[in-house]
């Protein structure tokens, strides 16, 4: 509400309100459904309620992004919906994951054993990758550089920041999800990992696009 009453928000009020109606139940559902399969027998020997509360923030943000282009969709809204949310979301996710750090190891967001400088005992007398504290760091950098393509660059156009903030974040996921001590399935991949796949071939178009540029933009120099 703050960014929105700073810019000129081409979407209507009440179109808006549909898109984040449809935010919710998409993140709502999809939250759930990646969480289970993170460890699928452990949560069959757990009630409703421990199922209902497991969540994962990578498929809360993909089932968002779907639930927000159907509700599109359904009212025929056209334009792009995302940047707006940008900045708020990482810094959602920042304060998410300052709480998920100080849990420790109640929290599945903690790393393997291992012998590097940053290595912290998390609670469990191990050594461990304090993974969350590597997504605030990556997260704040993320922050500040698309606040500063706001300002500057004409690159961009409508949504292009969201996709942006999407395709850096589940590729930092990716890679670093092979520090957690994870099930992995398919081809070595944990669930979390096959979703941020998912993602990027999802926005493939984008990522394209936005290798084409940098290479003219290298052969002018």
């Amino acid at each position: 509400m703050f960014l929105r009453k700073k810019s000129i928000d081409p979407i209507s009020s009440t179109n808006r309100l549909s898109i984040l109606i449809g935010a919710i139940f998409g993140a709502l559902f999809f939250s759930r459904l990646v969480a289970f399969f993170e460890n699928p027998v452990a949560h069959i020997h757990e009630d409703w309620l421990f199922n209902l509360n497991n969540k994962t923030i990578m498929s809360g943000l993909f089932g968002g992004l779907l639930g927000v282009e159907l509700a599109k969709k359904i009212i025929s809204e056209k334009q792009s919906s995302g940047d707006l949310f940008t900045l708020p979301i990482i810094l959602g996710i920042m304060i998410g994951r300052l709480g998920c750090f100080l849990s420790g190891i109640k929290e599945f967001t903690y790393g393997k054993e291992t012998s590097f400088f940053m290595g912290m005992d998390l609670g469990d007398g191990l050594t461990r990758h304090p993974i969350a504290l590597y997504e605030i760091v990556f997260l704040l950098a993320l922050f500040v550089l698309i606040k500063r393509l706001q300002i500057k660059s004409t690159l961009f156009t409508s949504g292009d920041f969201f996709k942006l903030f999407m395709v850096s974040y589940f590729s930092f996921r990716f890679c670093v999800e092979f520090l957690k001590p994870n099930r992995f399935y398919v081809l070595e991949l944990s669930s979390i990992q096959i979703l941020c796949l998912i993602c990027l071939v999802y926005y493939y178009k984008f990522i394209f696009q936005r290798i084409i540029n940098v290479r003219k933009k290298l052969y002018v120099l």
